[in-house]
């Protein structure tokens, strides 16, 4: 009975970081709502710096629990910059975690509180997370022929306009690598077999609308795009089978114990203006992680 205990108790173990992190996402949305009230009468680069550290207080103990808490090793490879810049993170998608992971990219840069994410319109109705990311800059956007071109340009124009710091991160793929949903991988190969591109074995293939559109928009604001490959160890098995990514509470139950993120640093420069040369391009990068 006591061994059944102890092993339930562990099991539990992400019962902890969660209750903390949930448990004070209401007190933090408390605090940041009466900053907001006050943005009325304050300067909007005061609020706005504000508005960043009090986002990277509590992102930074979310982090905490992410990266110490689990023991998880992290291991950066590439080009990562130690200064912070203004930059599109464009990373491949495998699971919740993946958010996680442009944190600790951007906590290293001391960039934590410049972090906006290109969101698929449904997550907006989050409770407390959803309208807050909005309001912190992140830009929600609709698939395929529901996607507003003009909306997330006057978005992205508004941020700079307003001098906002941008780490703006896009998944490009659209939804996660999931090896338990094999029609979605099917679909996504047999779209780029019918456009000419290679078929991707480990990563979906890319959309581009919503990176062209970043990107044209704000090229004389950004000094760079990294282009992020993020590998979870324990995701393929003996036979170069992929296996599912961790869930969040996975990662927090450590049962995750290394991953590999790989950067590199793109200069705007060597990056094609159009959107259908920028397909192939953002294509090519894919085929890069794929490998």
């Amino acid at each position: 009975m006591l061994l059944s205990l102890v092993l339930h108790t562990y099991s539990m173990r992400y019962v902890l970081p969660a209750a903390v992190m949930m448990g004070t996402a209401p007190t933090y949305v408390l605090a940041w709502g009466a900053w907001r009230l006050l943005s009325a009468v304050l300067p909007a680069r005061f609020y706005r710096e504000v508005d960043d550290r009090l986002y990277t207080i509590y992102q930074s103990m979310v982090l905490f629990f992410f990266e110490n808490y689990t023991g998880v090793q992290v291991f950066i490879y590439g080009d990562l910059p130690k200064n912070k810049e203004n930059v599109i993170y464009l990373s491949n998608h495998q699971c919740t975690v993946d958010w996680i992971i442009a944190d600790m990219l951007a906590i290293r840069q001391n960039a934590l509180g410049h972090v906006r994410y290109v969101l698929k319109d449904g997550l907006k109705w989050l409770p407390l997370y959803g309208w807050y990311f909005s309001q912190h800059g992140g830009v929600y956007v609709k698939r395929s022929a529901k996607f507003n071109e003009k909306e997330m340009r006057e978005k992205l124009r508004a941020q700079m306009k307003a001098e906002t710091p941008m780490y703006l991160v896009i998944f490009p793929e659209g939804t996660r690598y999931n090896p338990e949903i094999p029609k979605v991988i099917a679909d996504s190969q047999s779209f780029a077999e019918k456009e000419g591109l290679a078929i991707l074995k480990h990563v979906l293939t890319p959309r581009v609308k919503a990176t062209h559109v970043a990107i044209d928009t704000m090229k004389d604001y950004l000094d760079a795009v990294y282009d992020v490959t993020v590998a979870y160890e324990g995701t393929v098995d003996h036979k170069g089978q992929r296996k599912l990514a961790p869930s969040m509470t996975e990662f927090l139950c450590k049962e995750c114990p290394r991953v590999h993120i790989f950067i590199d640093r793109i200069e705007l420069k060597d990056i094609p203006e159009e959107q259908m040369y920028m397909r192939r391009w953002l294509h090519e990068r894919f085929e890069i992680k794929d490998k």
